[in-house]
């Protein structure tokens, strides 16, 4: 990645993560994910953001298919968005994101918890 590339996925995830800020002042903490994804996707969706829900990857291993993953979001075809809403982040959600990243090759995730008092504490911007 080079440093426009950088600057223009650091952009996207601030528009990501604005949009993430607005559901979070609307719904608050303690609803299912599938919420907030819906009102995340209709967020990204107000502002003119392209992207896919529940995206399908397969996994390959040794050149074989061994099943397939879904990403919760895919935003800009560039950033893998995983959306929580638990008490508490446990360092396996990290390790998954690592994970869909070597599967993808997509270098920007970010780990978004909306179960939290202020949401700023539970995002997780990572770059992979």
């Amino acid at each position: 990645m080079n440093r426009t590339d950088s600057g223009l996925l650091g952009q996207v995830t601030e528009s990501i993560i604005g949009c993430a800020i607005e559901v979070h002042r609307n719904l608050g903490p303690g609803l299912l994910g599938s919420i907030y994804e819906s009102a995340l996707c209709y967020e990204l969706n107000a502002n003119n953001i392209p992207f896919e829900r529940q995206v399908q990857v397969p996994v390959i291993y040794k050149g074989q298919k061994l099943g397939e993953h879904r990403h919760d979001i895919l935003v800009e075809n560039q950033v893998i968005v995983e959306l929580k809403a638990v008490d508490r982040m446990d360092p396996i959600f990290e390790a998954q994101l690592l994970s869909y990243s070597r599967v993808t090759g997509k270098k920007v995730g970010l780990l978004i918890n909306f179960n939290v008092p202020v949401l700023k504490r539970g995002i997780k911007r990572m770059i992979l």
